[in-house]
């Protein structure tokens, strides 16, 4: 529990952040946002992230273009059934690829493009059977809520406090790596500094 817990957030926070190095003009707004909330003045707190809608559109999509478990846990059918023209005897295992669902441009505009702004007015992580990062149902993942706000914060935090810029002018390599929890094939290395704004807050810690 504690792997599962701890792998798949610090991959997603990874994934994040190299999505927003190579769209700075996402970062920048996603600062804004947090500045206009906090006035600068106090840090980014878990209470603030309901209230910061395209930081949570930016998680969003981050999981819905890099979902950290591609292939959902196994089902077994318990009944004979048809789905989709496929006959599905009892007790076969099924799985479900969400990173094919996340990814189909029959359910998805431009499906490949990085686009935060897609969630707008959507509440919590699910759109129906669109996007399910963390499963559906009674064997969803009961880490969501967990997940969710601890990815909200840190990842606001480290927006707010820091100015992030990649080691060149080359784009992150986005190449996806082999594994349950899909990995980045190279890891994240990026530059940061404190933030002009945040040095006062910062001093204070």
């Amino acid at each position: 529990m504690l792997f599962a817990g701890t792998d798949t957030s610090s991959g997603a926070m990874e994934w994040a952040l190299s999505l927003l190095l190579n769209h700075p003009q996402v970062l920048q707004k996603a600062q804004n946002e947090i500045d206009t909330k906090t006035c600068k003045v106090r840090f980014v707190d878990e209470s603030d992230i309901v209230d910061l809608p395209y930081l949570r559109g930016i998680i969003n999509e981050t999981l819905r273009l890099y979902p950290t478990v591609p292939l959902l846990l196994p089902h077994e059918s318990s009944e004979d059934c048809i789905s989709e023209g496929y006959n599905v005897p009892r007790g076969t295992m099924l799985l479900v690829n969400q990173w094919a669902i996340h990814h189909d441009p029959k359910l998805w505009t431009d499906p490949e493009k990085f686009k935060p702004e897609r969630f707008e007015g959507m509440e919590g992580t699910r759109d129906g059977f669109k996007l399910m990062p963390f499963g559906s149902g009674r064997r969803s993942c009961p880490g969501e809520g967990l997940a969710v706000r601890m990815l909200g914060l840190t990842l606001g935090l480290l927006i707010q406090c820091f100015d992030w810029k990649r080691l060149s002018e080359k784009t992150i390599d986005m190449t996806e790596g082999l594994g349950l929890t899909m990995p980045k094939a190279e890891p994240l290395v990026a530059k940061c500094k404190p933030r002009q704004e945040m040095q006062d807050l910062l001093a204070l810690l």
